[in-house]
């Protein structure tokens, strides 16, 4: 992989959360869906105003560019709408600024950088947002200041939190997982918003939802990913079963308990798509 540009990264990651929230994913804020407080254009906002913070990856620590990131969101409205994302990219964004050959490889190396600095500067970021299921007092609590790397603190985190999991894991269901994924469904010809949702479902019933297991409880979140297991052995978005399966989980995500919504695995397509442009998959 050649060393991209400020500019490549920049609109790599702009164009990997435009093409994530394009997609009508269950349970999500799409086009035609939103959320009570949250509006598919507040994702519009959030996507470009990321892009010129992921551009300085290499200039800085990956915790200023996660604060930077979420101080520019905000900017631009004034929900959560991204801080899964920022804090997946920021990693990924540095690593692919700083070094030549594989991508992976680099973001191993600025994992295992991560410092306390960082830590400090997400622990701000993660506060600012004001993401929603973090109520419960644990270990390296962001409320308070940290007292090991980010890394360390994500390490504490990875049972409640698939975010933190990637951090632990070399960014493995991105790179294992979805990227796979994306590639399959690219290769039977499918239109990218299809892929994505395609991605999407895979994810979802491989890996069960951390921010509905958060607010909802891990059981919850394991009988989500049955359904959309269910809905792939109809064929997903490859079959006209599969796509009517799609709108019927669609709709019970957003009726029951008040709406489930898988955030953290639309966080992780977005880092998905992030790496394939990264690595010139999509162009």
């Amino acid at each position: 992989m050649a060393l991209p540009t400020t500019d490549t990264v920049a609109v790599s990651a702009q164009l990997a959360c435009l093409f994530e929230v394009s997609a009508e994913k269950p349970g999500n804020v799409t086009p035609t869906r939103s959320f009570e407080d949250m509006y598919y254009e507040d994702f519009l906002r959030s996507a470009v105003a990321i892009g010129p913070e992921m551009a300085r990856a290499a200039e800085r620590g990956v915790g200023e560019t996660i604060l930077a990131s979420v101080v520019a969101t905000r900017r631009w409205t004034k929900t959560n709408t991204n801080l899964g994302i920022v804090l997946l990219f920021a990693p990924l964004a540095r690593a692919a600024l700083q070094a030549d050959g594989k991508l992976r490889s680099a973001l191993k190396k600025v994992l295992r950088g991560l410092t306390l600095a960082d830590a400090e500067a997400a622990y701000a970021a993660i506060r600012l947002a004001e993401p929603g299921g973090f109520d419960e007092s644990v270990e390296h609590d962001i409320r308070h200041q940290p007292t090991v790397t980010l890394r360390e603190a994500m390490a504490t985190a990875i049972h409640r939190d698939n975010v933190a999991a990637e951090y632990l894991s070399d960014y493995a269901i991105t790179f294992e997982r979805g990227l796979p994924s994306l590639e399959r469904s690219m290769e039977r010809g499918a239109p990218l918003s299809q892929a994505v949702v395609q991605t999407y479902l895979e994810l979802l019933a491989a890996v069960p939802d951390t921010l509905i297991g958060r607010k909802h409880g891990q059981k919850v979140a394991q009988a989500v990913s049955e359904d959309a297991a269910q809905v792939l052995s109809l064929g997903g978005t490859f079959s006209q079963r599969g796509c009517r399966a799609v709108a019927e989980f669609d709709e019970r995500l957003r009726k029951e308990r008040g709406g489930l919504n898988p955030g953290t695995t639309a966080d992780l397509v977005a880092t998905t798509l992030f790496v394939a442009l990264l690595k010139g998959i999509l162009k």
